[in-house]
């Protein structure tokens, strides 16, 4: 009997700063993890992404996530926001979704959760963060 190949996981990052999706990739290589991260600036562009829309409508080029890391703080559509479309759309709601932020306000940590958050890692991003 032969085993079919592991298929890693696709990693999007959704964060409008570069040195935050810098610091995370740097995060995932430093723990040797080989899984391919993504990267998208802004909430709008993650649905572009999720929904397979504009510049990602080829799902080819454009693979279904296996986990999303979300910036709580973007311009045009926040992590709330975003959280809560993925959360209200049947074909995402089973995404694991990690929200990322440099606030510690125990406002947002509830809300998150309460949107439907997994996980909630407060910046700047380790590798011990992140597992």
């Amino acid at each position: 009997m032969t085993q079919s190949p592991t298929r890693s996981v696709t990693i999007l990052m959704a964060d409008d700063d570069p040195d935050d999706r810098l610091m995370a990739q740097e995060a995932l290589e430093e723990a040797r993890l080989t899984n391919e991260i993504r990267f998208v600036s802004d909430g709008e562009e993650l649905m572009d992404y999720l929904h397979r829309r504009n510049a990602y409508a080829d799902p080819a080029s454009s693979p279904r996530p296996g986990l999303i890391l979300l910036d709580l703080n973007m311009p045009r559509m926040d992590g709330r926001e975003a959280l809560t479309e993925i959360k209200s759309d049947p074909r995402l709601r089973s995404i694991p979704v990690v929200m990322l932020t440099t606030s510690q306000a125990h406002a947002d940590i509830v809300r998150s959760y309460d949107l439907g958050v997994n996980s909630f890692i407060t910046k700047p991003v380790t590798f011990e963060g992140l597992v």
